[in-house]
């Protein structure tokens, strides 16, 4: 029996999806993040039960870090994006939780630049808050071992490659960095959108991406490049075809990163058949309903979709490029690194 809802709602479903694939179908992923984290910050006493816990989210986090303050008694204060629905706006006024939104704006970079430039006066009007840093502190990655876990169990040994968002880099690159440590043979595969510079992309933008959670547009610090085997950037339509075809194929309802994972998923698989893919749905699609899966008549079909292979980011274009990491010219890229801090 569970204490809390929080610990209930992390555990993913594991699901073989056609043909030959596994999809880790979470209802609100960061969870695990969220949660180690706490956890931590009230073991090691950097915080208390009724302090306030701050960050910025596009949705996931936001929720994930309303429950985990509701588990242990502290406050949470959320800056959110516009994507941050109504649905998940009435959950964190109930829970508890204070969320304000930044204006509407129509990219990736002018969002999260608003995001953070209101998480600074915040800190300088509340400096006993306590940001939680998600972007920035490895101390997120220490959820996602129970993930690394729960694959060694249920995954067959053998080589394995883990397809999912980078975000902010303490989800797939943590996974990965716990199953490498258990001498897993792990391919590593990032998925981006257009527009994150995280991996050089920052020159080609897509107005129509609203997966912010999975790019950037400002350095994150806790992103470990040098974890990463190959990185795929999916623009809009492409990941609506793609979550579209998950839930036909599969009956999975996820977000349109779960439809970007599932479309490097199988073009990764097609590259190399020998190998068992692991693939992210970090959330499900309710949020995307009027944004994208209300288009479905219009989602293409998967059999023409090939990604363009590029050696270099100036190569990147729409709709889909994949390309093999590191490249010869990425060494201020691989920069950011940050050890995974120990459990206290």
């Amino acid at each position: 029996m569970h204490e809390h809802i929080a610990e209930a709602v992390k555990e993913p479903d594991v699901v073989t999806v056609p043909p030959g694939a596994i999809c880790l179908r979470f209802e609100t992923m960061k969870l695990y993040s969220a949660l180690g984290a706490v956890r931590h910050l009230l073991e090691t006493g950097q915080v208390k039960p009724g302090d306030t816990l701050v960050d910025s989210s596009s949705g996931i986090y936001a929720h994930a870090l309303a429950l985990a303050c509701h588990r242990y008694g502290l406050n949470c204060h959320i800056v959110g994006s516009t994507t941050v629905d109504r649905t998940l706006r009435v959950q964190l006024e109930i829970l508890g939780a204070t969320l304000e939104q930044v204006r509407p704006s129509k990219n990736l970079r002018l969002d999260q630049n608003l995001r953070v430039e209101r998480i600074g006066e915040l800190l300088r009007e509340n400096p006993h808050y306590h940001w939680m840093r998600q972007y920035h502190d490895a101390i997120h990655y220490l959820g996602y071992r129970d993930v690394a876990d729960l694959i060694r169990k249920e995954v067959p040994e053998g080589p394995l490659s883990l397809v999912g968002g980078v975000g902010t880099g303490a989800s797939t690159g943590a996974i990965a960095t716990y199953l490498r440590e258990a001498g897993r043979d792990v391919t590593l595969v990032g998925v981006q959108p257009f527009g994150s510079v995280t991996f050089g992309a920052g020159h080609v933008s897509d107005p129509d991406m609203i997966i912010a959670g999975i790019g950037s547009s400002i350095p994150f610090q806790n992103v470990r490049h040098g974890l990463y085997d190959r990185i795929h950037w999916v623009n809009f339509d492409y990941a609506m075809s793609g979550a579209v075809e998950l839930l036909r194929a599969s009956g999975i309802f996820a977000g349109l990163s779960a439809g970007a994972a599932y479309l490097a998923t199988l073009w990764e698989r097609e590259r190399e058949a020998d190998r068992t893919y692991v693939f992210m749905a970090a959330d499900t699609g309710h949020r995307y309903v009027d944004s994208a899966y209300a288009n479905h008549p219009s989602a293409k079909g998967l059999g023409a979709m090939r990604p363009h292979e590029v050696t270099a980011q100036d190569e990147l274009r729409h709709p889909w490029s994949a390309m093999d990491w590191p490249p010869a010219d990425s060494a201020l890229l691989r920069g950011g690194s940050v050890p995974v801090p120990e459990r206290a």
